[in-house]
């Protein structure tokens, strides 16, 4: 099995440790795994505000850069569920077959369905609260959501109880959306600021010192707004608890 590591474009700019910390703990598992130089951003920022034509030719470059892997995998629930939920019909208007969209997966998506890891080396003693994207639960299922009547399920609680010395939470309302929303931070601030306030208080019950979840956007865009309400909580990406001590 060969794996291609698809770093996002905000993470290899503002969180570099994650991108290390997702390729050693793929590295420790005994994955053979290439982290393409050349690789860019995937085209969801320039979809979201509207203008989908720029982002082709990032489709493209992806699709030509990743397709002779096995799997493609993403510290990024919502870069990760945007190739798989988007990139089928915008490459298909341009009769450019898509081959990566299927085998592109969130880190997490990855190490739970395709490795089926039942032993991780983290050790993290402190208390974690789980932040659920709105992309993880909703495109790539991460969690099940909580408003339907189905089986619940977690795959990144999953993960974090392997991890030795963790102590896991979860807040109330836990899917509700943390406000970024990519555009929607830009476009509407003000709601988007105050759904973060309301989400970092939530988790703030928890009595957690730590937030986490798979997506580096919404970890960032609750770290800054707790940082400027001087709120006591840490933010911290999955991928980074499951390879602590690597």
């Amino acid at each position: 099995m060969k794996i291609g590591l698809f770093v996002p474009c905000y993470v290899n700019a503002l969180y570099p440790e994650v991108g290390v910390a997702t390729y050693k703990l793929l590295k420790h598992l005994g994955v053979d795994v290439a982290y393409p130089l050349n690789q860019t951003c995937c085209g969801q920022p320039m979809a979201n505000a509207g203008f989908e034509k720029k982002a082709l030719p990032l489709a493209k470059k992806y699709e030509n850069m990743f397709k002779q892997f096995d799997y493609v995998v993403a510290p990024s629930a919502s870069c990760a569920a945007f190739v798989r939920t988007h990139y089928p019909r915008l490459l298909n208007g341009e009769k450019h077959a898509c081959e990566t969209s299927a085998k592109t997966m969130d880190i997490v998506e990855f190490l739970h369905d395709i490795l089926k890891v039942t032993a991780l080396p983290g050790h993290f003693p402190y208390v974690v609260s789980v932040h659920n994207s709105c992309h993880g639960v909703r495109e790539l299922g991460l969690s099940s959501p909580t408003e339907m009547n189905i089986p619940t399920y977690n795959k990144i609680v999953d993960l974090l109880k392997m991890v030795e010395g963790i102590t896991i939470k979860e807040p109330e309302r836990k899917d509700e959306c943390c406000g970024f929303g990519g555009m929607f931070a830009i476009e509407e601030p003000e709601v988007s600021v105050k759904m973060a306030h309301d989400k970092i208080q939530r988790h703030i019950e928890t009595g957690a010192q730590f937030v986490t979840g798979p997506d580096s956007s919404c970890l960032m865009h609750m770290q800054g707004v707790a940082k400027r309400e001087k709120s006591p909580i840490e933010f911290i990406h999955i991928a980074q608890i499951l390879a602590a001590g690597l």
